[in-house]
C-alpha cells in the first residue's frame, strides 16, 4: 500500500470516528404490494455449504425489529439449509463505524457485513472487505442495479467491486391530497418544476384541514443526520456537482451550486417553511406531516409502511394523513430532476473463515423473493432493479421508483467520511443563517459557508 493511500486511510479513520451518519440515511418501516417470486429462491443455492457452519452477520437497525426482520427474510434459506446457523448482531449507526474499523484493522469481525454506501470505499481501502469482482456476474452484475447505487460498490477510478446493493434509499415528495384539493391544485402539475413548486407551496401555506392550519413545507435543518442529503438534490437539479469529474477539485461552491442552495433555503426564508422546523430532524418532520402540521415533505419509502401500519404496532395508520397522502418526484430544476440515492450494501469481511458460505447467503439475499421480503420488512426500496420496478404498479411507489432513474450518489472515495463531516458542519451553519440565529441571509453569507466548506474539503482531498 502506498504512503499516500495509508495516510488517506488513517485520515478517514480519525475523522470518521466522530461521524454517526451513513448515506443510507432513512428511517424505519416499509410497505410494498404485489408478490414477485423467484422460482428458485426457496431452493438451496448451488454453492450452499454441505458441512455444519455457523456464520455471523453484522447489520444496522434497518427496521423497527432489525434482527427479527433479518431472520424472517433468511428463514426460507435456513429451512432449506439446516446445517447453516446464522448469528446476527445489530450495530447502532452511532457506534458502527468505530466497531467496523476496529474489526478491519484487527482482522476479527463478522462473516457478512452491512455497509452504508459511503462507507464501502473507506473499508475497502483499509483492506477490510473482500474483492467480489469475479463473483458479481453470478447476480447479473451491473445491469441488475441502479447506476447510482452500483458506483458506490467500488472506489472511483478502480474497477474492483466490493459489495452487492442490498437496499436503496431514495427521496421524493410526500403531499396531502386533501390539502391540494382544497387549494384547487392538480398533483400532476403542482410539483413539475421549481417555479410551479413554489407557486404550489404559496397556495398551500396556511391552508386549514380539520380546523388545523398547515405550513406548506416541512424541512429539517441543522440538527438532522441527513443535512447534506437534504441539500444536494437541489444543487444537482440546478446543474451543480460535488467535485469535478476526476474528484480532484471541489465544485459545490460554484455559482450553479449556489443557485440550488439559494432556491431550497429561500423557501424557508420566504415563510413557506416554519422556522422552528429548522431545529428539527427528519423523524420530527415526518411526525409533523403525519400530525397534519405540514402539507408537503421530502421522505423515503419507509413512510409508506408507516402509513400502512396501525398505531398500536408503531405506525401512523390511524391518522388522517395516512388516508390522504400522495407521492411525487422532486421538482425539476434548471438542469432537470434529481434525487439522492443512498442505501446499504452486503460485503464479506476480509477475515472471514467462511467466505464461500457467506457469499451463498448474499446470493440468497439478492434473489427476487428475499429482496421483496426484506423491502416489505425494512421499508427501503429493493437494491435489485427488477424487483424495485415491480413495485411501480402501486401508485405510492411509482414516483419513488421513477425518481431512481435520475438519482445521484456521492463520489465513491475513501475520504468521503471526513468530507461529509465538514459538509454537515457548514451546511448546518447555512440553516442557522436561514433561521435568523446567525448572520444575515443573502447570497454573500451563504457563499461564504460554501467556500469555507470547500476549503476544508479540499484540504482533505489533498492529504
Amino acid at each position: 500500500m502506498s504512503k499516500k493511500r495509508i495516510s488517506l486511510v488513517l485520515l478517514t479513520i480519525i475523522v470518521m470516528m466522530s461521524m454517526i451518519l451513513s448515506a443510507c440515511g432513512g428511517s424505519k418501516g416499509s410497505s410494498s404490494s404485489g408478490n414477485q417470486t423467484d422460482k428458485n429462491a426457496n431452493n438451496s443455492t448451488t454453492g450452499a455449504p454441505q458441512e455444519e457452519v455457523t456464520l455471523t452477520a453484522w447489520i444496522m437497525p434497518n427496521s423497527p425489529k432489525p434482527d427479527k426482520d433479518f431472520m424472517t427474510a433468511m428463514k426460507p434459506y435456513l429451512d432449506q439449509n439446516p446445517n447453516v446457523k446464522l448469528n446476527v448482531t445489530v450495530l447502532d449507526w452511532g457506534s458502527a463505524w468505530t466497531k467496523i474499523t476496529t474489526a478491519a484493522t484487527s482482522g476479527q469481525g463478522p462473516d457478512i457485513l452491512q455497509l452504508g454506501t459511503t462507507w464501502v470505499p473507506a473499508i475497502a481501502a483499509m483492506n477490510g472487505i473482500e474483492d467480489l469482482t469475479d463473483r458479481v456476474e453470478e447476480l447479473g452484475g451491473q445491469a441488475n442495479y441502479l447506476p447510482a447505487s452500483w458506483k458506490t460498490t467500488m472506489i472511483d477510478g478502480s474497477s474492483e467491486v466490493y459489495g452487492v446493493p442490498w437496499f436503496v434509499d431514495a427521496r421524493a415528495l410526500f403531499y396531502r391530497k386533501d390539502a391540494l384539493d382544497k387549494a384547487g391544485l392538480d398533483p400532476a402539475t403542482a410539483f413539475k418544476d421549481w417555479d410551479t413548486f413554489k407557486q404550489t407551496l404559496s397556495k398551500l401555506n396556511g391552508i386549514e384541514i380539520e380546523d388545523q392550519k398547515m405550513t406548506a413545507f416541512g424541512v429539517p435543518g441543522k440538527n438532522d443526520w441527513n443535512v447534506p442529503h437534504n441539500i444536494f438534490p437541489w444543487i444537482w437539479a440546478a446543474g451543480g456537482s460535488v467535485f469535478n469529474e476526476d474528484n480532484t477539485k471541489v465544485t459545490f461552491n460554484d455559482q450553479t451550486a449556489l443557485e440550488g442552495v439559494m432556491y431550497y433555503t429561500g423557501l424557508a426564508n420566504e415563510g413557506l417553511v416554519e422556522k422552528a422546523s429548522l431545529e428539527k430532524n427528519s423523524s420530527q418532520i415526518e411526525s409533523d406531516f403525519s400530525d397534519g402540521k405540514t402539507a408537503v415533505m421530502v421522505s423515503g419509502a419507509w413512510m409508506i409502511k408507516n402509513f400502512a401500519t396501525p398505531e398500536e404496532d408503531g405506525g401512523v395508520g390511524g391518522k388522517t394523513a395516512a388516508q390522504n397522502y400522495g407521492v411525487a418526484a422532486l421538482p425539476a430544476g434548471p438542469a432537470g430532476p434529481s434525487t439522492f440515492i443512498g442505501g446499504s450494501h452486503l460485503t464479506i469481511f476480509k477475515g472471514s473463515k467462511h467466505k464461500e458460505a457467506a457469499w451463498d447467503i448474499i446470493k440468497y439475499l439478492s434473489s427476487d423473493e428475499a429482496q421483496l421480503t426484506y423491502s416489505q420488512l425494512s421499508g427501503q426500496l429493493p437494491g435489485k432493479r427488477s424487483v424495485m420496478e415491480s413495485l411501480a404498479s402501486d401508485p405510492n411507489y411509482k414516483a419513488l421508483v421513477e425518481a431512481t432513474n435520475y438519482g445521484m450518489s456521492y463520489p465513491s472515495i475513501p475520504q468521503w467520511g471526513p468530507c461529509e463531516t465538514a459538509l454537515v458542519k457548514y451546511f448546518g451553519n447555512i440553516w442557522d443563517i436561514v433561521a435568523g440565529v446567525s448572520g444575515t441571509y443573502n447570497e454573500a453569507s451563504i457563499q461564504k459557508q460554501l467556500d469555507d466548506a470547500a476549503n476544508e474539503v479540499s484540504a482533505i482531498l489533498n492529504q
